[in-house]
C-alpha cells in the first residue's frame, strides 16, 4: 500500500485494521518487518522508505504491560519467552518509553537482586535492563546498592557464564560513565586487581585483539604504571628510622650470616664495608643515594622486593660481586638505583595516556606485582651484561646503554609472559646487540649519503601523488558510517562518496550535497562537543566533520581507523592542505623506502661516494688534433 505521509499515523493505522475486520485501531501500531523491528511514530515516518515492509503489531503500551506481566509469572518457560522478547524490544525506544513508565526498570532491578534467575534467563534480564537504561529516560543514580553488589557479585565469580559477564560489565561501565556517585560504588565492590583475570583470559584468547580493546590495555596499564609515580618522586629522609631500617634490612639479608661485632666504631666500620659491597655510592650514609627523584624510593621499593621474594638470587648477585676485583665488580646498589629510573623513563611512568596509542604489553597482566617483577628480571639482565662485557667502573654509562637497548629492543618484541620476556633477552646477548649496531649502521650510512637523501627529496612529491590519487579513488568507491545517536550501541549507518569529478559528496537519501569548506576532526567536531568527556573518547579517535556553512556541518563517525585516515586524508586533498593521517606517513615510507631500493638495484655492492668525483686538471696544452682519414676504411 502506499502511505500517505500528510494522513496523521492513526488513521493510517486505523484503514489498516479497517482492511483486516480489526476492531480498537488504538491498539495496534505499525512495526518494521526487516532489522531492528522499530515501531513507526510521528517523529520516525519521514524515514520510512519505497519498498519497505512493515508489519501491523500491537501498540508498545500494550505490548509493554504484556510482557510486564508475562516476566512476573510463575512458569518457567513462559518467563524465559517473555525476557528474551523484552530484551529485543527493549532496544526501542517507544517501547521503552511505555516500559519504563509501569514501572518495568523497577521490576527488573527486583529480579536481579533476587538472585533467583541464572543461565539465559539472567543473560536476558541484564539485557533488556542495560537497553532500557541506555535510552537515557531513567537516570542512573536511582540504581540501589543491593543491585550493584549483584552485579559486581557476577563480575567476582570465577566461573560465570560469558553472557553473564559481558552484560555485568557493560552495565558497570555504564554506570561509572553516567554517574559520578556511582563510580565511587562500584570502585568499592570491583577491584582493578578482580579485573585484570577476566582481562587475562582476553590476552590470552585465540581471537586477536580489536584495536579499541588494544587502546583500553594500553590506557590500563599507562594509569597502573602512573599510581608508582609517588614513591618515584618522593625522597627518602636520611633521618627516618623507619626508612634507614629497610637499608638495614637489605644489609641484613645479604650478610645475615655474620654477626655483628661489639663495639660502636667496630660495628659502624663493619656496617660501612657492607654497604661498599652492596654497591652504594654513599658507603657511609647510603640513604643519600636514594634523595634523587627520580627514582626516589621506588627503587629502595624495589631492591627491598628483590632480597625477600628472591632472596637467593638477590645473595648471589651481591656475593658474586664482592668476590670480583674491585675494578670489575658490578655495584649492586647504584646499578639498582639507576635501572629503575631508566625502566620509568621506557614505560613512561608518569606520562599521561594517548589517545591514538595502542601499544600495550601482554605480559604486564600475566602477574599481580608486574612491575617488581620486571624489575628482578632486568637487575639479572644487568648483571649478565656487565660480565660479557668485562666493564669496570668507568664503563658504568656504557653498560647502562646497552642494557637499555638489549630491554626495548625485547618490549618490541611483545613478550606475552615474563618467561617469554627472559627468553628474549638471552637472545639479546651484549655480542648480539653489537651485530645489530653493525647491521643497522651499515644500512643507515647507506641512506644517510647525500646523494640518497637528494634522491628522496626528488622521489617524494611523486610518491604523494600517488598517495593523494588513492586516498581520491576510495572516497569516490565511497564507505558506511555509523549514525551516531545518545544511545550506546546503534544499528543504523550511512552511506557516502565523492562524486567522480571530485565536486559534489553524495550521501543518504538527501537531494542537496554541500560544498564542504573546512575539515575538522576529534575534540573541534560539533558531534563530539555535545557529548560528555568520558563517552566521547570511544568515538573521538574517529570522528571528523565538514564545516560548509556557519552553521551547518556533516558528521562523520569512521567505522575503523583506516578508513578515518583514508577519509581525511582525502577530504584535506580536496582542499588543497597537507595529508597528515598516520596511514599517509606509513605509506609514504613504505612506498619511498621501495621506490629506492628498486631505482638502486644496479648499484647492489658499489660504495656510493659522500661527493662527486673532482674534476680532473686542466691540461698543459689545447691544442688537440684529430687526425681523420676515411681512405683507410675503404
Amino acid at each position: 500500500m502506499e502511505i500517505d505521509q500528510k494522513k496523521p499515523l492513526s488513521s493510517i493505522i486505523r484503514e489498516v485494521c479497517d482492511g483486516w475486520s480489526l476492531s480498537g485501531s488504538e491498539q495496534f501500531a505499525l512495526r518494521y518487518a526487516d532489522g531492528p523491528q522499530l515501531y513507526i511514530t510521528e517523529q520516525s515516518r519521514s524515514e520510512i522508505k519505497n519498498g519497505t515492509i512493515l508489519r501491523l503489531a500491537i501498540s508498545p503500551a500494550r505490548a509493554a504491560r504484556q510482557l510486564l506481566d508475562r516476566i512476573q509469572s510463575h512458569g518457567i518457560d513462559a518467563r524465559l519467552e517473555a525476557l528474551k522478547e523484552l530484551a529485543k524490544l527493549s532496544a526501542d525506544p517507544t517501547f521503552a518509553t511505555e516500559f519504563i513508565s509501569m514501572e518495568g526498570i523497577g521490576t527488573l532491578a527486583r529480579l536481579v537482586e533476587s538472585g533467583t534467575h541464572f543461565g539465559e534467563m539472567l543473560a536476558f534480564t541484564l539485557t533488556a535492563f542495560l537497553e532500557l537504561m541506555d535510552h537515557g529516560i531513567v537516570s542512573w543514580d536511582l540504581i540501589s546498592l543491593s543491585f550493584i553488589k549483584q552485579i559486581a557479585g557476577y563480575v567476582n565469580q570465577p566461573m560465570v557464564d560469558v553472557s553473564i559477564l559481558q552484560r555485568s560489565l557493560a552495565i558497570l561501565e555504564s554506570m561509572v560513565l553516567n554517574s559520578h556517585s556511582l563510580y565511587h560504588r562500584v570502585a568499592q565492590e570491583i577491584t582493578v586487581g578482580q579485573l585484570i583475570g577476566h582481562l587475562q583470559h582476553v590476552i590470552r584468547g585465540n581471537r586477536p585483539i580489536k584495536a579499541e580493546m588494544a587502546h583500553q590495555l594500553y590506557v590500563l596499564q599507562v594509569l597502573t604504571f602512573n599510581l608508582l609515580e609517588e614513591r618515584m618522586m618522593t625522597k627518602m629522609d636520611p633521618s627516618d628510622q623507619a626508612q634507614r631500617d629497610i637499608i638495614f634490612e637489605l644489609r641484613r639479608i645479604a650478610f645475615d650470616g655474620e654477626n655483628d661485632p661489639s663495639g660502636t666504631e667496630k660495628r659502624k666500620a663493619m656496617y660501612t664495608k657492607d654497604y661498599k659491597m652492596l654497591g652504594f655510592t654513599n658507603h657511609v650514609n647510603p640513604a643519600m643515594d636514594f634523595t634523587q627523584t627520580p627514582p626516589g624510593m621506588l627503587a629502595l621499593d624495589n631492591m627491598l622486593y628483590l632480597a625477600k621474594l628472591h632472596q637467593d638470587t638477590y645473595i648471589r648477585i651481591v656475593l658474586e660481586n664482592s668476590s670480583r676485583e674491585d675494578k670489575h665488580e658490578c655495584p649492586f646498589g647504584r646499578c639498582a638505583i639507576e635501572l629503575t629510573r631508566m625502566l620509568c623513563e621506557i614505560l613512561q611512568v608518569g606520562e599521561l595516556p594517548n589517545e591514538g596509542c595502542n601499544d600495550y604489553h601482554p605480559m604486564f597482566f600475566t602477574h599481580d606485582r608486574a612491575w617488581e617483577e620486571f624489575f628482578c628480571v632486568c637487575i639479572q639482565l644487568l648483571n649478565k651484561t656487565w660480565k660479557e662485557m668485562r666493564a669496570t667502573a668507568e664503563d658504568f654509562n656504557k653498560v647502562m646503554q646497552v642494557v637499555r637497548e638489549q630491554i626495548t629492543r625485547a618490549l618490541a618484541m611483545k613478550p606475552s609472559s615474563l618467561d617469554q620476556l627472559k627468553g628474549k633477552l638471552r637472545g639479546l646477548s651484549y655480542s648480539e646487540i653489537l651485530r645489530l649496531r653493525q647491521s643497522e649502521r651499515m644500512s643507515q650510512d647507506d641512506f644517510q649519503s647525500p646523494p640518497i637523501i637528494e634522491l628522496r627529496e626528488r622521489i617524494q612529491p611523486e610518491i604523494l601523488e600517488l598517495i593523494k590519487q588513492q586516498r581520491l579513488n576510495r572516497l569516490c568507491e565511497g564507505s558506511c558510517f555509523r549514525k551516531l545517536g545518545n544511545r550506546r550501541r546503534q544499528e543504523k549507518f550511512w552511506f557516502c562518496r565523492l562524486s567522480l569529478n571530485h565536486k559534489v559528496l553524495h550521501y543518504g537519501d538527501l537531494d542537496e550535497s554541500p560544498q564542504g569548506e573546512s575539515v575538522v576532526t576529534g575534540k573541534d567536531c560539533p558531534h563530539m562537543k555535545e557529548k560528555s568527556a568520558l563517552k566521547q573518547n570511544k568515538v573521538l579517535e574517529q570522528a571528523f566533520s565538514i564545516l560548509y556553512d556557519p552553521d551547518e556541518n556533516l558528521n562523520f563517525v569512521a567505522p575503523n581507523k583506516y578508513e578515518y585516515c583514508i577519509w581525511t586524508d582525502g577530504l584535506c586533498a580536496l582542499l588543497g592542505r597537507e595529508m597528515g593521517s598516520d596511514l599517509t606517513r606509513s605509506d609514504l615510507d613504505t612506498l619511498i623506502s621501495m621506490e629506492m631500493k628498486l631505482r638502486l638495484l644496479d648499484l647492489e655492492n658499489i660504495t656510493i661516494p659522500e661527493a662527486p668525483p673532482p674534476v680532473p686538471k686542466e691540461p698543459s696544452t689545447y691544442n688537440f688534433t684529430y687526425n681523420y682519414e676515411p681512405d683507410l676504411f675503404e
